[in-house]
This record gives C-alpha cells, structure tokens and sequence, in this order.
C-alpha cells in the first residue's frame, strides 16, 4: 500500500490501520506453521484457524497461503523506508539510505530479532517452493516502486528519472542479495555476516557509480 505524497508519507487511516494490523497477524501464523509444518503442510485453514479468523477472511486479504506472509516480509522495508522518508530534501543520500537500512536491519531487542529470524526461515523456504519465492520476488519489486517517490522527494527529482529509478533498483536488490546471503547461513543477525553488515558492502561498492549521483536533477 502506497502511503506516499508529493508532500511526504501520509498517514494512514484508522481503516487502512486496522487491515494491515489484521494481515501481519495473519503472516505471522502463517510463518509459523511454515517454520513447524513446511510450506506444503500447511493449509490455508490452517493459517486462518491458527490466527483466529474465518476462512473467508483469510481469502478476502489473500489468494493463497504463501501470498500471506508478503506482509511479513515487507515489514523491514516499510521501516527503512520511512526513516529515509523523513531525510530533509538537498541533503545527503548516499549516507540516509545506508543509515535507514542498516538501524532497520540491526534488531535491538527480542522482537526486531524474531522478525528478522522469521524472514531468514522464509527466504530459506522460498528456494524450495516456487510460489513463496514468487512472493518473495513481488514483494521486493514492489519494495522497489514504493522506494522511487521516497527519492524522487529526497533528491528533487521527477519520479521517472532514469537514474532514479536505477538507484531504487540498485538498492532494492542491494538488500535482497543480502538477506539472501545472510538466510543460506547461520549468522547471527548482529555479527560480521549479519544482514546489516551485509547490505553496507553492498551499498558501497555501489555508491560511486549509482547512489553519489543522485544529487539535485
């Protein structure tokens, strides 16, 4: 859900609140039978009697169980996305990108370390179920269109520069080669080949070509 405005992120509404609240929940219960079960021992019942809804409920906010935990992997992006949104238009974007993505990927505290864990299980699942990693494709290509107008505000820029938009690319997958690094492993989240450590190597290798270009269009 797109929350963003050529004045800044908008706030959402009590409604849109209260839907996304209920599908992260859902998400929630579905990871966790997957993590218990396996993807193909879980049904969609399972998912909704597990999270306390109706059937009908599950598929009125989603089509199959594996599109049930998008939210849950959208969560850490939604969190970089809008401290980067907060960057003052002019200054700096090299630095806020690496800055708002690495505190998001660095948990302080037993929650931010459960969510990160639940998506290293589903990153790992993914590459034996082709629709969980069909999920997890979209939700990173739809990471990368929520991230252009976040941008296109911090920059100046018009929202179809081709630079721009290579940049949001570029970051997008910076993170999503390394949550995929960081999940095939056993690292921990905070150690040298944690997500956030990661994602900064990345990001910097790409800073001379893509990100220190995007000054003032």
């Amino acid at each position: 859900m797109n929350t963003e405005t050529s004045e800044g992120p908008r706030r959402p509404s009590l409604t849109e609140r209260r839907r996304a609240d209920t599908q992260l929940e859902i998400a929630r219960s579905a990871a966790a039978l997957f993590a218990e079960r396996g993807v193909d021992g879980t049904t969609a019942e399972d998912v909704a009697r597990a999270c306390g809804v109706s059937l009908r409920t599950f598929y009125r906010y989603f089509r199959t169980k594996q599109e049930a935990v998008g939210p849950l992997l959208l969560t850490g992006a939604d969190q970089w996305r809008e401290r980067l949104g907060e960057l003052e238009p002019g200054h700096g974007v090299a630095e806020a990108v690496e800055r708002s993505i690495t505190e998001a990927l660095t948990p302080r505290g037993k929650n931010e370390t459960e969510a990160l864990e639940w998506t290293r299980a589903l990153v790992r699942a993914a590459r034996e179920d082709a629709s969980l990693r069909a999920v997890w494709y979209r939700v990173n290509q739809e990471s990368e269109e929520l991230l252009v107008p976040v941008l296109a505000r911090a920059t100046g820029r018009e929202e179809g520069d081709l630079v721009l938009c290579l940049a949001a690319a570029a970051v997008t997958d910076a993170v999503r080669l390394s949550m995929e690094r960081w999940a095939a492993g056993d690292a921990s989240a905070l150690g040298e080949e944690g997500p956030a450590v990661l994602v900064t190597r990345c990001l910097r290798a790409l800073g001379a070509g893509v990100l220190d270009g995007l000054g003032p269009g």
